[in-house]
């Protein structure tokens, strides 16, 4: 006999909405007793990162939600695409999902070839998370904000540098949409990841830096790097005085990287709208969104067909830019 869920869940915090816990109960009456057994969620980065981070501030309360342990399996390489591709052989028994961004998904197909269809080899469950790139200066460079940025690069054409993660990460295309919309051109520094990037700039061999908000938050805050803009449509929560590129003059501006869960093709409906209202119930609890914010991400919910919609998007945004730009990815 199969044990009721709302007996076998465990509330965060002890208090969520009846309406929505009614919802989640109902779609899980109709999974047939899944899940029975822990789901594995694979990453397609070490732990420690960005991808880590989301991942843990949900885990919680989707284990809560579903009933069921979640175990992590990374798989980091090749901008991800090697957890990308490994979830396309999983079974589609909802006991193996991945923990997508925006970077194998909607940024590296445009410009290099993938061994999977981004549209066609998975299940679009829910997106969990967004963020923004920061773009942040060495304190002795003489420009505070973007309107300053943009009039010195006006008389420095092809002359100041900007550090990035690597090519074709967020931080490249934030960048390459930026110079698109003002006009301006910056020489393109690319590491191989934040942190070494991060070094440089508050060590002089970088003036400028598109990161990402867990590595440049602390050294904001400590006053080793002077933030200038945000790429998020909104302001991030963490950093709540610094504006976006919207405000400063580009209304509609806006380059993020997203978190959201995908599973294997065919996954059975029943268990997407299972994962789909865990995942919400997760991203309703003030802890996980605490926890979110602290990292510059924003609890980003939304159903699988919102999801698989902002993908589409993005892939047709991020494949002009990379087009334009003539991106070569290595």
């Amino acid at each position: 006999m199969t044990v009721p869920y709302v007996e076998r869940r465990q509330w965060i915090g002890g208090a969520l909405a009846l309406p929505l816990a009614a919802a989640v109960n109902q779609v899980f009456a109709q999974t047939g007793g899944w899940p029975n057994k822990p789901l594995r969620v694979i990453l397609g980065y070490p732990p420690g990162g960005g991808a880590d981070g989301v991942a843990r501030a949900i885990e919680r309360g989707l284990a809560s939600a579903l009933g069921q342990p979640i175990v992590f399996d990374y798989k980091p390489g090749a901008g991800a695409t090697i957890a990308a591709e490994s979830v396309v052989r999983v079974p589609a028994d909802g006991y193996a999902l991945h923990l997508m961004d925006a970077g194998p998904a909607a940024i590296l197909p445009n410009g290099k070839k993938v061994n999977y269809d981004p549209f066609n080899d998975f299940t679009y469950i829910g997106l969990a998370a967004d963020g923004g790139t920061l773009l942040v200066s060495h304190p002795e460079v003489p420009v505070r904000n973007l309107a300053d940025l943009i009039a010195l690069a006006k008389q420095k054409p092809g002359e100041l540098s900007y550090g990035t993660s690597g090519i074709g990460g967020g931080g490249h295309l934030a960048a390459e949409l930026l110079q698109a919309s003002t006009g301006i051109r910056l020489v393109h520094v690319p590491y191989k990841g934040g942190a070494q990037a991060s070094t440089d700039l508050q060590g002089g061999q970088i003036p400028l830096l598109f990161s990402s908000m867990p590595t440049a938050v602390p050294y904001v805050k400590s006053g080793k790097m002077r933030p200038l803009a945000t790429t998020s449509l909104n302001r991030a929560s963490t950093l709540p005085d610094v504006p976006t590129v919207a405000e400063q003059g580009y209304p509609g501006f806006e380059a993020t990287i997203w978190y959201g869960l995908v599973g294997p093709k065919g996954l059975p409906r029943p268990i997407v709208d299972a994962v789909n209202q865990g995942l919400k119930v997760a991203l309703t609890d003030a802890n996980v969104q605490k926890l979110l914010s602290e990292q510059g991400y924003e609890a980003a919910y939304s159903t699988p067909e919102g999801f698989e919609k902002r993908l589409r998007s993005d892939s047709e945004k991020w494949g002009k830019v990379i087009r334009d730009a003539k991106i070569a990815f290595p």
